[in-house]
């Protein structure tokens, strides 16, 4: 917060000032006295009077020296007077500020306000002028305007002390933050009061204004809205647009707010034709096609300025840093048109001359440098900058990347690339608890640093219960093991699982393993990994231990051995990796168990996302997941029942219970399969009255899916149906999902649970 800067003037009644100073004849002044002063120097008078020992001293200029004297705002009160030839000046101090008490303040924090106050001079020890204080409290009352605090109610008591000083106590009643009671719009024909009111942040009072505070009048939040109104004329081709007026009135005893917008619309305008002038012929068709102006369409300027965008980023690409695009309109009145000519002037073609990095000060250059894709003394390429940027954001060391392009001095077809980032902690002792309905009470405890003494490597201690496993793992990973971006990593393992927990069979498992992992990226998007495994499981039967478990330890032993080999292939473009609007993620993984493993098999599995949004600016978005599992035992081997595939619980087929669909033991219990299918379709939508929050949004799902044992035949008849409502938050105590599901084809042995959550959280 800062207080407005307040300037002392003196008016032209401080002439009247001079009946302080006796008349006198004009004389030579052989001495100067001066008398009041406590604190003040007594060369800062001599210094603002004006006079000095041996000039001559009149009317005239006894006025002048008072008006300096005050000016300085050091004193109430200034008398001059002659003893003879000896000029006497007497001063009344203005006291000093003792001490400064603010109560009551929330909103604002006292030492914000302490600290604007010393801004504008009023601080302890400096000197009390009641107009910077009057002033000061003006501007406080603003600052609570600006936030709806229409109600504010701030008393000031000045309290004189002994040794000519005064203590402040500024005493803050915050009131209640006004609600917005109505939003009228007078004016509007073409869209409805309720389709104006939907383009609009600020809202009256509903069921999630609780949470949102959009019915929160906010000076700054208005002046948005009225730009998301005009938008929507400008961009359905009323170019006349204009908001004639708005109104903000408020309630007698400023608790409500009543908001008024009168817009003139004017008529509608369509396209009549689109062209483009250019110095570049050779380019002058593929920038044309570009434009998404044509002829026949309405007019809007949203499509003029992604036309724009698109051409200039063209030309980027082409080396042409500092385009110069111009959608220039020239409008038919008559026939309600305009034809849209786009004035391009590419200037020089340039090169980056060298590429600086700022604000690394853990991270290595190296680290930085490897991730940029435009090179130094290359030509200068847009999207490799923006790509270099988007790669710097996706690793999570900074929490900031900028990139500027500034132009070379006496240089003007060379540019300099400027990185700079704000590193944050990548350090992190996570410590959460949580609860699936499959899973149970969850606990986690981690250690890991994602930037390990700046080079990139990352480093984690895990360990992670529930009622159904423990986990305990170690893992190293460097990303850029090769400076081709060959990654290596290893992880050191022990699980314990106890499947009965999720009624999965009575048994339980222990498992110890080692992995070494790589991966090799084939393009910015596309990776290619591959890993060796050892694990060594041990299986504990009891006497309610399902026959399927106990003809495996018959057959192979109740402890085995497993060296595998893994192969993974990933693509993924989405803008977001939590919730995505746009993109597709898409992913193949294999795993072989290979001699001198105690039992052969190999697992084949595949997952494809696809995210769409209908409008850019459509806070609706379409998924389409599939996942597909098939596995089996080679060389008279069968593949091991705790290698087996589950389905069913809120991340696969909602509205069945966590890992219950497929092939039944004779207790009933769920025992997974070697065939895995799940498809599910979802729509993505914020909140009623949320639609700008980003951390919540409902679904409509419909799932489909199942799992298939040894030797059955994959059957859609056969496969489990669900569809439903979702919910899901970000919330500050972790995530959170909550469906609402209905089952379709279940059948007799399947377990069914219609609402289903989970919750993590990390403190």
């Amino acid at each position: 917060m800062k207080f407005k800067p307040m300037y002392l003037l003196l008016s032209a009644a401080l002439a009247s000032l001079s009946i302080n100073a006796l008349a006198f004849d004009s004389f030579t002044v052989r001495d100067i006295r001066v008398e009041g002063l406590q604190r003040t120097d007594a060369g800062t008078v001599f210094n603002y009077l004006g006079v000095k020992v041996g000039e001559q001293f009149d009317d005239a200029k006894a006025s002048q020296a008072i008006r300096n004297l005050f000016a300085t705002g050091f004193f109430d009160d200034v008398r001059i007077e002659a003893d003879k030839d000896v000029l006497v000046v007497t001063v009344d101090e203005r006291p000093t500020v003792s001490q400064i008490n603010i109560n009551g303040s929330k909103l604002i924090e006292k030492e914000q306000i302490k600290t604007a106050l010393k801004a504008q001079n009023l601080a302890e020890s400096q000197i009390f002028q009641q107009e910077i204080l009057d002033s000061a409290i003006n501007e406080l009352k603003q600052q609570y305007y600006s936030r709806g605090r229409y109600s504010v109610d701030i008393k000031t008591t000045v309290t004189k002390l002994d040794r000519n000083r005064v203590g402040i106590q500024i005493d803050i009643s915050e009131g209640d933050v006004a609600q917005i009671k109505s939003v009228n719009f007078v004016g509007n024909t073409v869209f409805s009061d309720s389709e104006l009111a939907s383009q609009m942040a600020l809202t009256t009072t509903n069921w999630m204004t609780w949470y949102t505070k959009s019915d929160q009048y906010s000076k700054q939040k208005f002046a948005a809205d009225l730009e998301a109104i005009k938008s929507l004329y400008l961009d359905s081709g009323y170019i006349k647009f204009s908001i004639e007026s708005t109104a903000v009135a408020l309630s007698e005893d400023k608790s409500e707010i009543y908001l008024t917008i009168n817009v003139r619309e004017g008529d509608q305008y369509k396209v009549a034709g689109v062209d483009l002038a250019t110095t570049l012929p050779e380019f002058k068709d593929s920038l044309l096609a570009l434009s998404m102006v044509k002829a026949g369409d309405v007019y809007s300027r949203e499509t003029v300025n992604k036309s724009l965008t698109a051409i200039s980023n063209l030309l980027g690409e082409q080396g042409y840093a500092f385009a110069n695009v111009n959608p220039v309109p020239e409008i038919d009145e008559e026939k309600k048109q305009v034809s849209i000519n786009f004035m391009v002037d590419p200037g020089k073609k340039t090169s980056v001359r060298r590429i600086n990095i700022y604000g690394n000060n853990l991270t290595r250059d190296e680290v930085v440098r490897r991730e940029l894709r435009q090179m130094e003394s290359a030509e200068y390429d847009l999207s490799k900058i923006k790509r270099s940027k988007e790669r710097l954001q996706q690793l999570g060391y900074f929490s900031e990347v900028n990139i500027e392009t500034p132009i070379v001095p006496d240089a003007l077809d060379q540019v300099d690339m400027n990185v700079s980032v704000v590193e944050q902690k990548t350090g992190n002792f996570n410590f959460g608890v949580g609860y699936g309905q499959g899973e149970g009470a969850l606990f986690q405890a981690s250690i890991s640093q994602a930037n390990f003494l700046g080079t990139g490597k990352r480093f984690t201690a895990e360990l992670n219960t529930s009622s159904a496993s423990k986990t305990y793992a170690l893992s190293m990973r460097n990303p850029y093991a090769t400076p081709d971006g060959v990654s290596f990593g290893w992880s050191l393992y022990m699980r314990t699982t106890d499947p009965g927990e999720m009624e999965l069979g009575d048994y339980s498992t222990d498992t110890k393993g080692l992995n070494f992992n790589f991966g090799m990226p084939t393009s910015d998007y596309n990776s290619i990994g591959w890993g060796l495994n050892y694990e060594n499981l041990k299986l504990i039967t009891y006497p309610a231990s399902p026959s399927y478990v106990v003809d495996h330890v018959a057959k192979y032993g109740d402890t085995s051995d497993t060296f595998s080999l893994t192969a993974n292939w990933s693509a993924d473009d989405r803008d977001s990796s939590t919730f995505p609007t746009k993109g597709w993620y898409k992913k193949l993984n294999a795993e072989v168990a290979v001699p001198p493993s105690d039992i052969t098999f190999y697992k084949l599995s595949a997952q494809s996302q696809f995210f769409y949004s209908f409008r850019e600016k459509s806070p609706i978005t379409f998924a389409w997941n599939v996942e597909l599992g098939y596995g089996d035992g080679y060389s008279a081997d069968e593949m091991p029942f705790y290698k087996h595939y589950y389905a069913g619980g809120v991340n696969s087929v909602r509205g069945y219970k966590s890992g219950s669909l497929g092939p039944k033991d004779e207790n009933g219990d769920a025992m997974g399969g070697t065939t895995r299918f799940v498809n599910n379709f979802e729509l993505y939508m914020p909140l009623p009255g949320m639609k700008d929050d980003k951390s919540m949004r409902l679904s409509v799902f419909a799932d489909a899916g199942n799992i298939w044992g040894t030797g059955e035949t994959p059957d859609f008849s056969s496969l489990r149906y669900s569809a439903g409502v979702g919910f899901t938050w970000i919330s500050p105590i972790g995530p959170l999902k909550i469906v609402w599901a209905k089952p379709f084809n279940n059948q007799d042995g399947d377990k069914t649970e219609s609402v289903q959550f989970q919750l993590g959280q990390v403190f």
